[in-house]
């Protein structure tokens, strides 16, 4: 086990936007009725900014040591120390975690900037920043922690923010029933990831190493080979209950539905949450415990298929919507899917890579939806738009930057990344041509429905109605400027992660080589050791990637920018039933209303009616028959036993009465009587 350098600064990258987050939540209000709004944006961008700051020197201390001990520990107090377990409250940050730090830090901030001016009316801005900081701290600390139950801290802890930031606009049903959903449906992934951090240490305990340490654990995972639980081994279900977390967290079939409702919130935190933290935090979670799912083929396989199934299914709801946001909302469903499928054929590295640039495109597309939604006066509905490219210049550039990255086309970022995944899930041992196929079937109709995205909004005529057309403009400068930046990062990031076959060096799977090192499909080579191939059959497959592109760019050209062909032309095929199941998304949300909604509803009904009628009928019953034998007691009591009594006591006073009669006081009568006694005795003994 590598013995990581110790530090003291990882503390404050945490704890900053914690103390953000205090100094708004508790005496915000007032700080912004003295000193105004600016100095609540400045309580919560300066926080951030300087953590980024912290983390832009993390990166450059781990590139200034030996690829080996690339590892740096700030530990900050014993959390317990029970039984020889023990757990830290202390901040590991090694490569994977350093590439995570600057993307929630540096795309972090530059939401926080843009935030201060689409979020600048609001009248609780004071609240909205401290949620936001406190997000920040909840992910930080779940991307730093050194241990599984730190982690769990900042895991639950995006779970709550992301609920009271979805629904910030809790005054509107919509807003507060999308952050309930979004709360619950993570409460059942977060099941499934609890119930694997119990199994995971009992079964540490079991072979004599009862940890929850990451380092820990790589070391010692080896002992759970063997190892059986309810006849399925224990790496195997471990990983598979994390993964039920991580369905939840990271919006994968089936628990995906709680993130297209999620843009109910306000378009920074939809930024924010879709592109570079919570729903991240689940491909994340694989990463860091690679040693373990690649202990599991068949938790592999899963993954691979849910992140493929994903992708495709959530990429043809996109091809329907109308809602800007809501598109953007299934594209990172579908992205996401990516990530998982790259994770699953065990290319941590390309799934992590994906993770990076998509934060950056993502990122940009939504707050530029943002852009174009506060442009537009909040209408969401693209039939209403059309001709912003030129009253929307900056928006739109940057806009369509994005759009090509995400729809990987060369040389932009999301070519780099989502061809790797690809080619791993051809190549790898892990993968096979199916997952290929669903891969690069989600590719064409990605660049499909972003490029019609784009011709629907920015080009053509103006479709919204003449109040709206007149006060069409472009956002300020604290939000086209970070759009700016972003596109900047989606266009140029790919670089790192050239690969070889296209003249590259892949300088991000060097990078994480010492975290996969030994299990992932890059770390220990496993794909050249499987599968031969040649620099030119990964060209192939790429070039066959870039047709999927172009193929969707040039659909979406035909019907929304040339209008060579109707789109109503192709949602009436079938009778209209193909598009109406696609629009309705698969009608899911419904059959999940009807099933679970309703039938939980029914279930309490029923259990209400069984206690009513059965519990409460037996306790009613009970309290009757009681009743019913305390009143023949009483009649018992006093008819019978009082009765006798009574009957007795009245005989004892009537006989007294009798006898009492003989006592007259008269001594001649007493005389009489002795007389008459003494006779009759006399007369009886002659006798």
């Amino acid at each position: 086990m590598t013995h990581p350098i110790s530090v003291d600064y990882l503390r404050w990258i945490v704890l900053l936007p914690l103390f953000g987050a205090m100094l708004n939540g508790i005496p915000g209000i007032l700080i912004q009725r003295r000193f105004g709004k600016n100095a609540i944006s400045l309580i919560a961008c300066a926080p951030v900014i300087i953590a980024f700051v912290l983390a832009v020197r993390t990166l450059l201390h781990l590139l200034s040591l030996e690829p080996e001990q690339r590892f740096l520990l700030d530990r900050l107090w014993t959390w317990f120390d029970i039984g020889g377990a023990r757990a830290d409250i202390a901040f590991l940050a090694d490569p994977l975690s350093a590439v995570m730090l600057l993307v929630v830090t540096g795309v972090g901030g530059l939401i926080h900037i843009y935030a201060i001016g689409y979020m600048h009316d609001e009248e609780s801005y004071w609240r909205f920043f401290a949620w936001l900081n406190l997000f920040t701290f909840a992910m930080l600390t779940l991307v730093l922690g050194d241990n599984l139950l730190l982690m769990f801290v900042g895991w639950e802890g995006v779970g709550l923010c992301s609920y009271a930031l979805i629904g910030f606009w809790y005054k509107e049903w919509a807003n507060a029933s999308a952050g309930s959903k979004a709360f619950i449906v993570n409460r059942i992934g977060d099941f499934g990831f609890t119930l694997g951090v119990f199994l995971l240490f009992w079964s540490m305990q079991a072979v004599g190493h009862p940890t929850v340490i990451f380092r820990e654990l790589a070391e010692h995972a080896h002992l759970l080979d063997g190892q059986v639980f309810w006849g399925v081994g224990v790496a195997t279900l471990v990983t598979l209950l994390f993964f039920v977390g991580a369905t939840g967290k990271s919006a994968q079939i089936p628990l995906y539905v709680w993130l297209p409702d999620a843009m109910a919130g306000p378009t920074p935190v939809s930024a924010l949450i879709h592109a570079a933290t919570m729903v991240t935090a689940g491909v994340y979670m694989i990463g860091r415990l690679n040693f373990l799912f690649s202990m599991a083929p068949f938790t592999l396989h899963v993954v691979a298929t849910i992140g493929a199934a994903t992708a495709l299914f959530a990429a043809t709801i996109g091809t329907a919507q109308n809602d800007i946001k809501r598109v953007l909302a299934y594209s990172t469903v579908s992205q996401l899917g990516y990530m998982f499928l790259g994770m699953g054929v065990a290319a941590y590295g390309a799934g992590i890579f994906h993770l990076m640039t998509h934060a950056f495109f993502k990122a940009c597309l939504f707050l530029g939806a943002g852009s174009v939604i506060h442009g537009m006066s909040g209408d969401q509905d693209m039939r209403n738009m059309g001709g912003l490219k030129d009253k929307m210049p900056l928006t739109f550039w940057t806009f369509l930057v994005s759009t090509i990255a995400i729809a990987g086309i060369p040389p932009t970022s999301g070519f780099f990344s989502k061809d790797e995944i690809l080619w791993q899930a051809l190549s790898s041992a892990h993968g096979s041509p199916v997952l290929w196929a669903m891969g690069f079937a989600a590719a064409g109709l990605t660049s499909f429905y972003m490029f019609r995205q784009v011709f629907m909004t920015f080009y053509g005529e103006c479709r919204a109605d003449h109040h709206v057309k007149e006060h069409i403009h472009e956002s300020p400068a604290v939000m086209t400027y970070v759009l700016a930046v972003l596109a900047l990062l989606a266009a140029l990031a790919g670089v790192l992660g050239v690969p070889e076959a296209l003249g590259g060096a892949n300088r991000i799977e060097g990078w994480f080589e010492p975290v996969f090192a030994g299990h992932g499909a890059h770390g220990g080579h496993v794909a050249a050791a499987a599968v031969a191939h040649s620099f030119w059959t990964e060209r192939f497959f790429a070039l066959l990637s870039v047709g999927a592109a172009a193929a969707g760019f040039f659909v979406a050209y035909a019907m929304y920018r040339i209008r060579s062909f109707s789109p109503d032309t192709v949602a009436g095929i079938w009778h209209g039933r193909l598009y109406r199941l696609v629009y309705n998304k698969y009608y899911v949300d419904e059959i999940y209303g009807a099933v679970f909604v309703n039938g939980t509803l029914l279930l309490t009904r029923v259990c209400a009616a069984f206690d009513r009628y059965v519990i409460d009928g037996i306790v009613d019953g009970s309290a009757g028959v009681t009743r019913f034998v305390s009143w023949l007691n009483g009649l018992f009591d006093t008819y019978v036993i009082d009765g006798l009594v009574n009957r007795i006591a009245d005989g004892t006073t009537l006989l007294g009465n009798r006898f009492r009669q003989l006592q007259t006081g008269s001594i001649n009568g007493y005389l009489y009587v002795i007389v008459f006694g003494v006779v009759v005795i006399m007369v009886a003994r002659l006798i």
